[in-house]
This record gives structure tokens, C-alpha cells and sequence, in this order.
């Protein structure tokens, strides 16, 4: 499944490079917490779905930064 399947269409998707993950991966900022899902080369994904505090973590392991127009 999409993330736009899971969640609809009324979330911003945001993508992301990283060096630390062989993948892309699609961010989604939610109220409580956030969606981090890892685009697989063959289109399939795995999805995570993390508490506030775990989305942080995650984040900062990662090095992803959002700006605070991303949060919602």
C-alpha cells in the first residue's frame, strides 16, 4: 500500500534521501506522531508508525530535519 492509500490524500508526503538508508523515505508529520514509510526499489514499502517521541528519534537518527511549516 501507498502512503496516500493509508492515510488519504490529506496529508503532506514529504521524501527524503538519506545516507544512512538504502531507500527513500516518505515522511508524514500527524498530530500524534508521524508515518515514516521506506520505498523499496520495486515499489513496494514498509511503513512505520511512531509515537511523538519515537517519530522524533527516528528523525534525528536519520538526519532529517523538518521545517515547521511541516508539522502540523
Amino acid at each position: 500500500m501507498t502512503v496516500e492509500t493509508i492515510l488519504g490524500c490529506t496529508h503532506p508526503v514529504h521524501t527524503f534521501i538519506c545516507e544512512s538508508a538504502r531507500d527513500p523515505i516518505l515522511v508524514v508529520p500527524l498530530h500524534d506522531g508521524g508515518l515514516l514509510s521506506y520505498e523499496h526499489s520495486d515499489g513496494s514499502f514498509v511503513h512505520t508508525l511512531n509515537t511523538p517521541d519515537g517519530f522524533a528519534r527516528k528523525l534525528s537518527q536519520l538526519g532529517i530535519v523538518l521545517d515547521s511549516q511541516s508539522a502540523p
